[in-house]
């Protein structure tokens, strides 16, 4: 049993929620059959929407890439299964509401099911028998993007620029987030993978120190990375270091502010200041198409609440719909109330069930009424008080109140003066408003108006 541990390491304002990863923390990762039909949606990743590269009717593979784009913000995207493309057509999207994804209806006799191969890295890993350029390519041609949230394409994170050099490479393994525990199980399961996956990071970004961050309240994920930095010999290279828990710890900006003490540029990007950031599941994954030579099909999925009957970590196939989880993990209760694609503060409630999971999909949580009104989510909106509550706990020191009411009278210059776009949408000011004001929500509205007018996002 690993030792409690305090950390002073934090960042100004933000909230402490009640955690509930005593749900799924014990839950080791369970593989996840692949269901019938998937549909692999062509925007999964910040940059250019790929184009689809088959045709209905056409045999897949697994592995096989169904869509990809020349331009250089972008990640190709692969069937997770053996089988038949029913068509191209629109999906339901969390965030667009709806957008085109390729169907794949999946050959079951053939389809074996692709497991995961943590067994494949141990203390000996040498990333020097891999040259910066495959690394690279490798991240490229696997469809890699940032599996904490983002989904920035990992190629463009760390391939070398001269013009923005880095030296410092962090890796995020705070899941400071509500429920959720698929990167905890990730670094207590697969903990060399996700080492193996840091290193060759490092070596691609030319990068010779690292720290990994991760939030007190997981001693043993920091026991077992801690362990596994002394056994490959790399103590004085990485540094596993714990920061205080406390959402949204887990955001970049806001970990380089615990770790370092600096302040990434409003509107800007941690290259910048010289960092690279790197979240634990997509250095597992990095890992496995550069050594394994797999591409990103598969991900793990905490599905948790207290309106599922199995709650737990599963590895599933990208593409697999929110009702094939539900049924896999035993149907849902009768208290069910709500769907979040996410966790309770930064997700998406959804309402269609055939939402597929995408590559930055890290969880499902099923709330009762019981939770949602205890999490006053459903109580009743009144004034604002003008408390200030809101400016306390932003960690970008600024004013939602204001973004807010700018949004809902329609003035998004008023709101684009007041900084909308530097919000990170962390639900901070919403969790606590007295009044019950959906801060969070108005600033998202706020967002998608803008980015519609500046025909950025489809209408």
């Amino acid at each position: 049993m690993a030792t409690e541990i305090k950390a002073k390491l934090t960042f100004p304002g933000g909230v402490h929620p009640p955690e509930y990863k005593e749900i799924t923390e014990d839950c080791a990762i369970e593989v996840m059959p692949a269901p019938r039909q998937l549909a692999v949606l062509l925007g999964q990743h910040i940059g250019a929407i790929c184009k689809p590269m088959v045709a209905r009717r056409d045999k897949v593979r697994a592995g096989q890439v169904v869509g990809d784009s020349d331009a250089f913000v972008s990640a190709p995207l692969h069937s997770p299964v053996s089988g038949t493309v029913k068509e191209i057509a629109l999906q339901s999207h969390p965030v667009l509401g709806r957008a085109p994804a390729v169907l794949i209806e999946t050959d079951i006799q053939a389809e074996a099911g692709k497991q995961p191969c943590p067994d494949r890295f141990n203390k000996d890993f040498d990333e020097r028998q891999y040259s910066c350029e495959k690394i690279c390519e490798s991240a490229r041609r696997g469809g890699l993007a940032g599996m904490g949230g983002a989904g920035f394409p990992t190629r463009v994170k760390i391939e070398p620029n001269p013009r923005l050099p880095k030296h410092l490479l962090i890796i995020n393994g705070c899941e400071c987030e509500p429920f959720i525990t698929c990167d905890y199980r990730l670094m207590l399961e697969w903990t060399w993978q996700v080492l193996a996956g840091i290193r060759l990071a490092a070596r691609a970004a030319q990068i010779e120190q690292i720290k990994i961050g991760i939030e007190d309240n997981k001693p043993r994920a920091i026991h077992a990375m801690q362990q596994a930095v002394d056994q490959s010999g790399q103590r004085g290279r990485i540094e596993v270091v714990p920061v205080r828990t406390k959402y949204p710890q887990g955001g970049e900006r806001q970990l380089i502010r615990s770790l370092l003490g600096k302040n990434v540029p409003s509107g800007g990007i941690p290259p910048m200041i010289g960092l690279c950031v790197l979240n634990v599941a997509t250095c597992a994954a990095l890992a496995e198409a550069v050594v394994c030579d797999a591409p990103l099909t598969h991900r793990v999925v905490t599905v948790t609440g207290n309106a599922i009957v199995r709650p737990g970590n599963y590895y599933v196939p990208i593409g697999a719909a929110v009702a094939d989880l539900i049924d896999f993990c035993g149907g849902l209760t009768e208290r069910a109330a709500k769907v979040v694609l996410g966790g309770p503060m930064m997700g998406f409630a959804i309402a269609d069930l055939s939402t597929p999971i995408t590559k930055t999909s890290g969880a499902l949580t099923f709330l009762s009424q019981e939770m949602i009104t205890r999490a006053k989510y459903d109580r009743r909106v009144t004034p604002c008080i003008r408390c200030g509550r809101c400016l306390t706990v932003c960690p970008e020191n600024l004013n939602p109140t204001k973004i807010a009411h700018a949004v809902k009278k329609n003035r998004l210059d008023l709101a684009d003066q007041y900084y909308m776009s530097a919000c990170i949408e962390c639900g901070c000011c919403s969790y606590i408003c007295p009044a019950n004001i959906e801060l969070t929500g108005y600033i998202k509205t706020g967002k998608i108006l803008q980015a519609r007018t500046k025909k950025k996002m489809p209408e």
